[in-house]
């Protein structure tokens, strides 16, 4: 069993990716651990997908539903309830050992796309004290749980974090008669998208708290209390703020990390600020004929760029050969929390390359400039910029565009300064 490309991850970003290696006549195979293909979207079931892309809102569903149709239009192939346990690169590729209800198999592919999303932090690893009981749940278990299963998993809860899933798993709740306390964020700014505040907090009364976080948890079986405490401008609990609130539940919403396992395993190359793999204009790892996207490259806010990013990687996947590549680094420097592409292989076609970032914290009146040594290549004004808020900008990086190999780098200016 052979195939020019193999995608691992069924969600958006892997059935964008399949589909675009198809059509450009690729051998393709999808592998997805899951019975069913669509990923998170499966239980994603609000509104507000597919604004960039398709100009209406969607749920989750019936944005992946679109991919899952013309997958199967394409006639693709999928292996579902499938497990990868193993990669190993190989002179003509990688053999890819996998374990489904036929057993085990080794699989050989000329190239990879890794498309395996993300996943939450967890209780443990936000440092929170005290006894283990349930009702400590993570706010896309308690989505899975609400939506999926028909299960109301809380009754009267505490959502720690203002991040997106957790914004709108507090007005989920609150629909299905679940008592939300309140949104505890240790950051001095909501973490969600803007709409998400208004929509999911003030129009149903839920309050948001500012610079406070959950440092203890009480209860043997069940929980039963949660402490809160205010945190400085460093983030750490301050003394004498302590305050107990009777709950059941406590839905964690406190980041998301790319699912790169399979990646360290490869020997792919991490970048500290995104937690994915670093790549160049099209989306090809540090390991030669691995590509990455979707979540498991950076976290985006939108599916519309998840898609559009697994379409990048399965047309690059599709068109690969071996060749001598030309590596200069794309560096994030001043109020640049990260950007991506990590670098920019001058032998490719760098004419229209997409550019994703995010600011390091809230400017106003601010413009976004990117140079090669200290040529500019691209600028961009911006009236403001949040880091919950991820930007788009298409660059042209063509050689001749370039001031030699010096190193790329983009920073933001504000006012001038």
């Amino acid at each position: 069993m052979i195939y020019d490309v193999a995608v691992i991850g069924g969600g958006p970003a892997g059935l964008a990716a399949a589909i675009e290696a198809h059509k450009k006549g690729a051998k393709v195979i999808l592998i997805e651990r899951e019975a069913r293909l669509g990923g998170i979207l499966k239980q994603c079931i609000h509104d507000g997908f597919g604004l960039v892309r398709f100009g209406k809102k969607l749920s989750g569903p019936e944005y992946a539903e679109i991919f899952i149709d013309e997958f199967r239009k394409e006639n693709i192939e999928a292996l579902t309830l499938t497990f990868v346990t193993k990669i190993q690169k190989t002179d003509g590729g990688f053999d890819i050992s996998v374990v489904n209800r036929s057993g085990a198999q080794t699989l050989r592919s000329k190239t990879l796309i890794l498309a395996t999303g993300c996943r939450e932090r967890t209780a443990k690893q936000v440092s929170i004290h005290g006894t283990r009981p349930s009702g400590v749940f993570t706010a896309g278990t308690a989505q899975h749980f609400t939506n999926l299963l028909g299960e109301l998993p809380v009754k009267k809860c505490v959502i720690l974090g203002s991040g997106d899933i957790g914004l709108i798993m507090a007005r989920r709740l609150t629909l299905e008669g679940a008592k939300v306390l309140g949104v505890y964020e240790a950051k001095p700014t909501p973490s969600g998208l803007t709409r998400n505040i208004h929509q999911c907090l003030h129009d149903y009364g839920i309050p948001l708290y500012l610079s406070h976080t959950v440092t203890r948890v009480f209860g043997t079986d069940r929980l039963t209390a949660v402490e809160i405490s205010k945190v400085d401008e460093k983030m750490q609990p301050i003394d004498g703020t302590q305050e107990t609130v009777e709950c059941d539940g406590l839905i964690l919403s406190v980041g998301l990390i790319p699912e790169n396992e399979l990646a360290e395993s490869l020997g792919v190359q991490l970048d500290p600020k995104t937690k994915g793999p670093v790549c160049d204009g099209s989306l090809m790892t540090s390991v030669e004929g691995v590509f990455s996207c979707g979540n498991a490259l950076h976290v985006n806010d939108l599916v519309d760029y998840v898609s559009e990013s697994g379409e990048q990687a399965g047309r690059a996947a599709a068109e690969y050969s071996l060749k001598k590549r030309s590596i200069v680094p794309v560096k994030a420097g001043g109020n640049l929390l990260y950007i991506v592409p990590q670098s920019i292989d001058l032998e490719s076609d760098n004419s229209e390359t997409v550019v994703y970032f995010r600011s390091r914290e809230e400017l106003n009146s601010c413009k976004l400039i990117i140079k090669s040594g200290e040529k500019i290549i691209a600028e961009k004004k911006y009236p403001f910029l949040r880091p919950p808020e991820m930007e788009r900008l298409t660059v042209d990086f063509s050689r001749d565009k370039l001031d030699g190999s010096s190193p790329i780098t983009a920073e933001i200016e504000v006012n001038g300064k």
